[in-house]
């Protein structure tokens, strides 16, 4: 309805996004401060949706369900105009570790061969696609795979003040213990030397500002992936795994251990859940189904997704030309994309619920 005169006031567009509810985080985009500056030209109404994080998966629906409680609340606007905008909001950090980075999410497994670093890799660019600032940490000193998936092996330049530069690719700022070896070098190194490189990689890198740090960390529930889970200050991680029952066992011996730690679960991510056949498009699932789903479900935390098994995913790897940059109209990067986003309103769930 008009307000007093006639006239539509702000009072009576906040009174109609009352009514809009982010799907994610369950409370009205008013009370989560989402909604600014309104601006009202006779019928016509402009204003600014700001959401928690770019890679929002529910963009539309939000818009969408904005423009319908306008029209249904106030009949006699003519024009709306919405400016859908993201701020990453910073989880509670040691800022004297990482003064410019608002979110941290590792990335883990249970056990290695599940394909955690691609997925990693592929995250991060689909966050940086949306317009994140994105860093990408390579935390498996013993294996790192990230030079390889990215093609990148240069190493990184030093400031005055022994700050490590990062290197950067497709938008992504770059740190890895494959950027310092020689060739083939193996590392030889015990859990408390690995841990300290971390720690290194962390406090000596220049990641500048950052929505989001992305770390890749090695597979396993060892005394290294003990000591790392500790010594980085972590607001979520997410776990992957393959489908088959042995496999996400040991992926929720994972998960227990982070929910030990009191770091944050943000979900789960099935990868190589089902192979696609090009020429009939039938599905197999070749390790099994839904084992992804049933975990989480069991443990009350997030199915962020499946990802299929695919060869131009593993083609992309081992050229250096992952397919969320090279490739993003394609089915396998969307799902990437989707994952993405899931994650990260996984994250903005868990930072509202510590608000609130």
């Amino acid at each position: 309805m008009f307000g007093l005169g006639g006239k539509i006031k702000e009072s009576d567009v906040l009174d109609a996004l009352r009514t809009v509810e982010d799907p994610d985080l369950h409370k009205d985009l008013v009370t989560l401060k989402m909604i600014k500056d309104i601006k009202i030209n006779g019928k016509n109404i402009s204003f600014t949706v700001d959401l928690t994080t770019p890679a929002c998966p529910l963009k539309e629906k939000i818009e969408a369900d904005c423009r319908k409680a306008i029209k249904d609340h106030i009949p006699e606007v003519e024009e709306i105009k919405i400016l859908m905008t993201s701020t990453v909001s910073a989880f509670d950090l040691n800022k004297k570790m990482l003064s410019g980075v608002k979110n941290i999410i590792a990335i883990a497994s249970g056990k290695g061969g599940v394909g955690k670093s691609t997925v990693s890799t592929n995250i991060a660019l689909a966050l940086a696609s949306k317009g994140a600032k994105v860093g990408l940490m390579d935390a498996d000193i013993y294996g790192p795979t990230i030079p390889a998936l990215l093609d990148v092996h240069e190493q990184p330049m030093v400031t005055d003040d022994k700050k490590m530069i990062p290197l950067e690719k497709h938008g992504l700022k770059l740190m890895s213990i494959g950027f310092l070896l020689k060739g083939d070098e193996p590392v030889i190194w015990r859990g408390p030397m690995v841990a300290g490189v971390v720690q290194q990689f962390l406090r000596d890198v220049d990641w500048g500002e950052l929505d989001y740090l992305i770390i890749d960390l090695p597979p396993g529930t060892g005394d290294a992936q003990l000591t790392l889970s500790q010594a980085i200050p972590l607001s979520g991680v997410a776990i992957v795994s393959t489908p088959e029952d042995v496999a996400m066992n040991i992926a929720v011996k994972a998960l227990s251990m982070f929910k030990h730690l009191k770091v944050p679960i943000l979900g789960i991510i099935e990868n190589m859940s089902y192979f696609k056949a090009p020429d009939t498009g039938n599905i197999y699932h070749i390790f099994g189904q839904g084992g992804g789903k049933r975990a989480s479900e069991k443990l009350g935390v997030k199915f962020l997704g499946e990802i299929p098994l695919d060869m131009s995913i593993r083609s992309g790897g081992d050229d250096g030309k992952p397919v969320v940059f090279y490739d993003p109209e394609s089915e396998q990067a969307k799902v990437f994309q989707q994952i993405a986003g899931n994650l990260a309103a996984s994250l903005s769930i868990e930072m509202m619920s510590m608000a609130f």
